[in-house]
């Protein structure tokens, strides 16, 4: 009876742990639109709010790190539980690095902004949108321990991957035609490997949850590997 209660506490600590984890990637994504929706309309104040909203994502780390702490030392936790547990103190620093992500890309706009620039030389939202499906995805992957949205994820990747350097070229070329532009465009390439990078972390979060639930962990990008 002793031992079916231990297991109850720990499953709703679990459950609440997810809840949190969730929400965080909920406002770092939040963080993202926001952060994309300054630097292409170079909305100095969308920028500032970007910035602003970094401190909940930092409490919303710190909370669930030590949340999961308490869970390891108290309930000793088997090798299924104790992944479960591993892996969202992994995912939470992808989820924290993507929130420092779209602050950096609002303060690329912010930048271009004040040089006089012109962000939409090239097409910011379309590659932003893939990148953000894919966050979104690994974390619905994570909640729902689902190994199709892992791989949704990862053939994502090579669509970002792709527009980063077809958005690269028109930036340098831009660069070329327009010699007034060099350091507004260097800001823009900047914010779009920024957007890039957020395209990673979405990966190394399927590639965590897929060692969540297989038990085994090896890097997932461009690799045949869903089960057959």
């Amino acid at each position: 009876m002793e031992h079916h209660h231990t297991r109850q506490v720990f499953d709703e600590e679990l459950t609440a742990l997810e809840h949190d984890l969730l929400e965080m990637g909920s406002l770092a994504d939040s963080m993202v639109q926001l952060a994309v929706e300054s630097l292409v309309d170079l909305d100095v104040e969308k920028a500032m709010e970007v910035v602003a909203r970094d401190d909940d994502v930092d409490a919303h780390d710190l909370q669930i790190e030590n949340r999961c702490l308490k869970l390891l030392a108290l309930h000793h936790p088997a090798a299924g539980d104790f992944r479960t547990v591993g892996t969202a103190m992994k995912v939470i620093t992808d989820i924290e690095r993507v929130a420092d992500l779209a602050v950096d890309i609002a303060k690329a706009g912010m930048k271009i902004e004040k040089m006089l620039g012109d962000s939409k030389v090239v097409d910011i939202p379309r590659m932003a949108a893939i990148a953000r499906t894919m966050f979104r995805e690994s974390l619905q992957a994570y909640s729902q321990r689902d190994l199709k949205l892992v791989d949704d994820v990862i053939q994502m990747d090579d669509q970002v991957d792709d527009l980063y350097r077809q958005l690269r070229a028109q930036i340098h070329s831009d660069m070329v035609d327009q010699p007034v532009h060099v350091v507004a465009d260097s800001w823009l390439l900047l914010a779009i490997h920024h957007i890039e990078r957020i395209a990673d972390h979405s990966v190394n979060v399927a590639e965590r949850v897929a060692f969540m639930v297989t038990g085994q962990f090896k890097q997932l990008a461009r690799e045949e590997w869903m089960p057959k």
